[in-house]
């Protein structure tokens, strides 16, 4: 189950960094705020996948 979750996770985190660097293009943020752009988002996202995994878990 925890090899399944983990490519799930691989994949929703790639796909959100694709959205992201659509929406960076998009609304034109520069350069130098992409990187906290990016790196806010994918922590969320990280907090997000470990708790959905740890509800799986202990359900």
């Amino acid at each position: 189950m925890i090899s399944i979750f983990i490519v799930f996770a691989i994949l929703i985190l790639f796909y959100v960094n694709k959205m992201t660097n659509s929406l960076c293009i998009q609304k034109e943020i520069p350069e130098e705020h992409q990187h906290k752009v990016f790196r806010t988002i994918n922590v969320l996202i990280t907090i997000l996948l470990i708790s959905s995994y740890l509800e799986i878990l202990y359900t």
